[in-house]
This record gives structure tokens, C-alpha cells and sequence, in this order.
């Protein structure tokens, strides 16, 4: 178990002696926890607005504490029991008894904001699948495992920013499962090694990629083919949700960018180690991240000059389209454990 997080769940843990915080002190806290984990957010929180930075502070807070009690217990039962636990912390949060420390900063943020329940429950209930299942048979099965370990997320950052709408969710949906996938793939060696394997046994039986030869981390033709798949699936949802990036305020649009275009950054590095991944695990570099950063903030430039002399809304409502992208296998090859926020390593 991670030290520092050791010594919080002592002290902030189920046993916990220590009296509930004050706001101030809860929010230093939530500050200093994602500052301690998120080695991108100073970047990320610079381009946010500063109003709302304390907001994703203590957004960021709750789901690194939910994390880290389904993965770094080392005990499926204790971590099970430690997320109930966590889900009554909820509970109380939202009933206005908040005492744990993320609880009593992200009270303000929930009521400021109006963000609903159900994307937090979410996520505790995704973290607690981590602790009995371990393999998927489908991808349906995948995509509904996504729907509550990474999807939330985005929906909560659309509460945050005023952008919430059900077209806007739908499209950050596609985004925060593209980046979840992108981030199953570059991982498939090291989620082995814990006992995980997310590539789903459908797409496998597809390719001809056996269960042995899983156990075996052979990279073979099937395996490329298998690879090839995933990949392209997860880059047609990273794909298909970038309209969401005009349908948001200005610098904002550039967090969102940066986020996608960091997903289809890790996709194209799978493919340019000929989809290897047993053994080497691709990585996009800070350089590539500062490359990722000038376009970005190039195109954010360019889109302010062609709306120059428009009013900048502070949230587009826009019409669904008639349908979405087929979830299905058949998509077009042009395409941590939850890690709350995506992020590019």
C-alpha cells in the first residue's frame, strides 16, 4: 500500500478519531492530495478558469480516495468493505453530514453546482467490480464497465463547468471510454501482472488468439490482429466525441482537446510498436505532451479568430444527431484500473 495513502486512511479512515475539519482545512486538504498525485494538473489547472479550481481539487480528492481503497488494499474482501464504507461517506455528504475531509469540501462543490448522486455512486460501484471480476467475455460487458469507472467523470467536469446537457454527455460518454480503452490497451502487460485483462475474450476468439497463448504473452499474428481491433475501436470513440470541444467555452475546450488528443496520442504509439505491448509499454513523452499542448492551443487560437465579433455562449445547446456510432465490433479501422481523470502519462 502506497505510504502516504496508508497514513491517510488512518487518520481519515472507518477507525478515524480525528474531529471533522472546517471548510478551509478540508479544502487544503483536497488541494494538497491532488497536487501530491496529479503530476499534469498544474498544467491542466492553469488553463482552467481559477474559479474553478478548488471544485476539480476536490472532484479530483473523491475519486483518488475511491481509487486507491479498490486497488491499494491488496484485499479484494477489505477493499470491498472499505468502498461501503466510502459509499456511506456519500451518503452522509449528500444528507449534509459530511465529516471526512474530501466529503466536507466537496459538499460546496455538489451544492454550488448541482451535480446529482449518481455519477459518484457510479464510480464506487465500478471500483467494487474490480474486486470480483477480472476478465470480460464481451464487450458489451467492457463498455458497461467503462460506462461507470470513466464516463462519470466526464459528466461530473460537465456539472462543474455550467455545460451540462444529455447531448454533451453523450459525447464526453465517447471520450472518457475512448481514453479508459486507450489507457486497457497501452496497459495490457502491466493489468496481467495484477491478474486483469480487460481484452475482452469475444474479440480474441475472433482473431484466434487462445487463452494459452494469453498466458503466455505471445505476440503473434492473432495477437496484432486483436490489437489492431482495439485499437481502432477505441479511436473511432475518441473520434466520434470531439464535437464536444465547440460545445464548450473557450479555454476549457483546450483541457478537453488535450485529454482526447493525449488518448489518440497512446493509440498511435501502440501502433507505431507494431502493436507489441507485451513488450514494451508505449508512453507518450513530455515532449510529445508539449507538441500535443501548441497545437491545441493553436486550433483554441484559431477558433477565436473565426467566432471573433460572435457573443461566446457560455454552453451550447445543440440537437442530438439522429443516431450514434455503432458500439458494436464493426467499426472503421481509421480508428485504472480507472485512473480517475485519463491521464496521460
Amino acid at each position: 500500500m502506497d505510504v502516504q495513502f496508508a497514513s491517510d486512511l488512518e487518520v481519515w479512515g472507518p477507525q478515524r478519531a480525528a474531529p471533522g475539519p472546517s471548510l478551509t482545512q478540508a479544502e487544503a486538504y483536497c488541494r494538497s492530495l491532488a497536487r501530491r498525485h496529479y503530476e499534469n494538473f498544474t498544467l491542466v489547472s492553469w488553463m482552467l478558469p481559477r474559479r474553478l479550481h478548488q471544485h476539480f481539487f476536490n472532484v479530483y480528492a473523491y475519486c483518488r480516495w475511491a481509487d486507491d481503497l479498490g486497488d491499494e488494499v491488496g484485499d479484494p474482501e477489505r477493499a470491498a468493505q472499505l468502498l461501503d464504507w466510502w459509499r456511506g461517506e456519500l451518503a452522509a455528504c449528500y444528507d449534509g453530514r459530511a465529516s471526512h475531509p474530501v466529503f466536507v469540501a466537496l459538499r460546496q462543490t455538489i451544492e454550488r453546482l448541482a451535480i446529482p448522486r449518481q455519477p459518484f455512486e457510479d464510480l464506487i460501484s465500478a471500483f467494487q467490480q474490480d474486486q470480483r471480476v477480472t476478465q470480460y467475455e464481451s464487450f458489451a460487458q467492457l463498455r458497461d464497465y467503462c460506462r461507470r469507472s470513466a464516463d462519470p467523470v466526464g459528466r461530473i467536469v460537465l456539472y462543474v463547468c455550467d455545460c451540462f446537457n444529455e447531448h454533451n454527455a453523450r459525447l464526453s460518454d465517447s471520450i472518457c471510454t475512448g481514453l479508459q480503452l486507450a489507457n486497457f490497451w497501452q496497459d495490457v502487460s502491466r493489468d496481467f501482472d495484477i491478474g486483469r485483462i480487460y481484452l475482452p475474450r469475444e474479440t480474441r476468439v475472433r482473431f484466434g488468439y487462445s487463452d494459452e497463448e494469453l498466458r503466455d504473452r505471445r505476440t503473434n499474428a492473432a495477437f496484432i490482429e486483436v490489437m489492431r481491433f482495439e485499437v481502432a475501436r477505441a479511436r473511432q470513440f475518441l473520434f466520434d466525441g470531439l464535437p464536444l470541444i465547440d460545445a464548450l467555452p473557450g479555454r476549457l475546450q483546450i483541457d478537453i482537446e488535450l485529454f482526447a488528443r493525449g488518448g489518440l496520442s497512446i493509440l498511435d504509439q501502440i501502433e507505431r510498436i507494431g502493436y507489441r505491448v507485451w513488450e514494451r509499454r508505449p508512453v507518450v513523452t513530455r515532449r510529445e505532451l508539449a507538441r500535443l499542448f501548441a497545437i491545441t492551443l493553436g486550433r483554441s487560437l484559431w477558433r477565436h479568430v473565426v467566432r471573433r465579433g460572435e457573443p461566446t455562449p457560455i454552453c451550447l445547446t445543440v440537437l442530438p444527431r439522429p443516431s450514434g456510432h455503432d458500439e458494436r465490433a464493426g467499426v472503421t479501422e481509421s480508428s485504472g484500473r480507472p485512473r480517475p481523470s485519463g491521464m496521460v502519462e
